[in-house]
C-alpha cells in the first residue's frame, strides 16, 4: 500500500508528480499484518490466489496523477457531477473531455459505463459510470446497481484491451451510500471478475481518497488473503451476503428456477412453472391453496398476493439477466437519450419501430425489464412517439393490462410523467378507457402532446434523440 505522502517523497514523484500504475507494489508484496487466531476452522469463499494478488494494488492518491490505460470517473446521470474527484478529472483533462462528454455521451444511466479519451490526463482513457442513490428501503436495488457499475467498467475495459486500470471509488456519500458496504461490493466484484478473466488486466489499482483508505486497507484481506492464516481469519469476518459467482448481491429466497422448456399459451407467451392463469402476466388466482397457505403463514390473502406478485417480477428480472438482447436492441424502439430539466432520466419508446406482430413478446417483455429495472428505481419520464404507427405496431389492450400488472410497483410510483406524442383521437379514447379501468393510479401522469416543440418545455432539445421521420411528420402536421 503506497500513500500520497510516500509518493511525494519518491524522486520520480518530485519531478513529475505522475505515478506509473505498474510501479506500484502489488497486494502480494504488502506485508501481512498481525492476524488474530480464528475461532474456528472455516473455509473462505475467497481462498488465497497468488496470481490475482499479483494483479491488484491499493493506492491512496490522486487519480489524475495515475499513468495507466484507463481511470474511472464516478459521476451523475447528466455526466456533470460536481464531486471533487470528477471535477479534478475534468480540470486536468482539459476542455476537450467535457466537449466529448457533451457531444458524444450526453448522459449515462445508473450502473452503465461509457468511455472517452483521457486527453491531458496521464491515463489514455476515462470510463464514466453512475453509482446508485442509496435508500435502506431499496437496499438490494442499490447494491445490484453498484455491482453493475463495477462489473460494466471492468467489462468495458476488457473489451477494449486496456490492461491497466485505476479503479476509483464509485459509490459516494453524496448519494447516501455507506462507504464500507460499497467497498465490500467493489472488492468482491473485482475478485470474481479476475477469477474468470485472469489475463484481462496487468494491474488493477484501487485508487482511494484519504477518507476511504482505512476501510479498504481493512477489507482487502477478506477478498484477497495472502496466506492461509489470513484466509482463515477472513472467513469469519466476511458478511453473510458475499454475492453469487460474479459478486452480484444474492438473496437465496429470490432464486427462481425457470423451466428448460416452458409451456406455451395460445398467444405464444411462456407459461412459467410458477405462474397461474392463461399467461405469465395473469393476476394471482385466489384459489384454495393460496388461502390455505396464507392462513398457515399468518398472513392475509392480500399480503400473499403481493408477495406472489413480487416473486413473479423477480423471475422476470432473473430471466432478463441471462438473455442476449443484441438483435432486439438494434431495433431502436427503446432508448434513454438523456434527462429532463430536473435531472430525471428520459426513456423514449418509438411505436413505429416496434414490430408488435412479428417480435417474440417474451423477449420484448424481458428486454423491457432488463432496460428499465434500474431506471425505474428513481423518478423517470417516459416519452412515447405514436407517430405513423399502424396495427402492425400495436399491442392489444388485454396484453397491455396484463403487462402493466406484471411490473413492479416502482414503475408506476416513480414515473413522473408519460408524454404521448402524435396520439390520434382513437388512441385518446382507448387510452382514457384503459387508464380509468386498469391504471387509475397513473392517469393524472399522462399528457397527450401534438407537437414535438411542446416537449421542449420539459426536456432540453439536446437531451432528446428524435427519429427523423417523427420530425418530418411534425413539421408537416404543424406547418412549422
Amino acid at each position: 500500500m503506497m500513500s500520497m505522502e510516500q509518493q511525494n517523497t519518491d524522486p520520480l514523484g518530485l519531478l513529475s508528480g505522475i505515478m506509473e500504475a505498474e510501479d506500484l507494489p502489488t497486494w502480494s508484496k504488502v506485508p501481512v499484518g498481525k492476524v488474530l487466531e480464528p475461532k474456528e476452522d472455516k473455509e473462505s469463499p475467497f481462498p488465497v490466489n497468488l496470481d490475482i494478488n499479483e494483479k491488484v494494488c491499493l493506492w491512496e492518491g490522486d487519480i489524475t496523477k495515475l499513468k495507466c490505460d484507463v481511470i474511472i470517473n464516478s459521476t451523475n446521470e447528466a455526466l456533470n457531477d460536481k464531486n471533487p474527484v470528477s471535477e479534478r478529472i475534468h480540470k486536468v483533462a482539459g476542455p476537450l473531455l467535457r466537449e466529448e462528454v457533451r457531444q458524444e455521451l450526453q448522459s449515462c444511466r445508473t450502473g452503465e459505463a461509457k468511455m472517452t479519451k483521457g486527453y491531458e490526463l496521464p491515463a489514455r482513457y476515462v470510463i464514466h459510470t453512475v453509482g446508485p442513490r442509496y435508500n435502506t428501503k431499496y437496499k438490494t436495488a442499490a447494491e445490484s446497481a453498484l455491482f453493475m457499475s463495477y462489473r460494466n467498467v471492468l467489462q468495458l475495459a476488457r473489451e477494449n484491451n486496456l490492461s491497466s486500470i485505476g479503479l476509483g471509488v464509485i459509490n459516494t456519500t453524496r448519494r447516501g451510500y455507506p462507504p464500507e458496504e460499497g467497498a465490500h461490493i467493489a472488492l468482491r466484484t473485482v475478485r470474481r471478475f479476475l477469477e474468470k478473466n485472469i489475463d484481462a488486466f496487468q494491474v488493477v489499482v484501487f485508487v482511494v481518497e484519504p477518507i476511504d483508505e482505512s476501510t479498504y486497507k481493512r477489507l482487502m484481506p477478506l477478498y484477497f488473503p495472502r496466506d492461509a492464516r489470513e484466509e482463515c481469519y477472513a472467513a469469519e469476518c466476511l458478511p453473510s451476503d458475499v454475492g453469487n459467482e460474479d459478486g452480484e448481491p444474492f438473496l437465496p429466497e429470490r432464486q427462481i428456477r425457470i423451466m428448460d422448456k416452458p409451456l406455451k399459451t395460445m398467444s405464444g407467451i411462456d407459461l412459467l412453472n410458477s405462474f397461474v392463469g392463461r399467461h405469465p402476466f395473469s393476476k394471482v388466482a385466489a384459489d384454495n391453496d393460496t388461502k390455505r397457505k396464507a392462513r398457515l403463514q399468518g398472513r392475509s390473502q392480500e399480503e400473499m398476493e403481493f408477495l406472489e406478485h413480487q416473486r413473479k417480477y423477480s423471475q422476470w428480472v432473473k430471466r432478463s439477466r441471462t438473455e442476449d438482447f443484441t438483435e432486439i436492441s438494434k431495433m431502436g424502439f427503446l432508448y434513454n437519450p438523456g434527462v429532463d430539466r430536473n435531472g430525471r432520466p428520459v426513456v423514449v419508446f418509438v411505436g413505429r419501430y416496434f414490430p408488435a406482430n412479428a417480435i417474440d413478446l417474451n423477449k420484448a417483455v424481458s428486454y423491457f425489464i432488463h432496460f428499465m429495472d434500474s431506471i425505474a428505481s428513481r423518478e423517470y419520464v417516459l416519452v412515447y412517439f405514436h407517430t405513423l404507427t399502424t396495427d402492425d405496431h400495436t399491442l392489444d389492450l388485454g396484453f397491455l393490462k396484463d403487462f402493466y400488472e406484471l411490473l413492479d410497483l416502482k414503475y408506476r410510483r416513480n414515473m413522473h410523467q408519460l408524454y404521448i406524442v402524435h396520439g390520434n383521437i382513437l388512441q385518446r379514447i382507448l387510452g382514457w378507457f384503459f387508464l380509468m379501468i386498469n391504471a387509475a393510479s397513473i392517469k393524472d401522469k399522462v399528457e397527450f402532446i401534438q407537437g414535438v416543440q411542446y416537449l421542449y418545455d420539459y426536456i432540453n432539445p439536446d437531451q432528446l434523440e428524435i427519429p427523423p421521420f417523427v420530425m418530418e411528420f411534425d413539421v408537416q402536421k404543424n406547418e412549422l
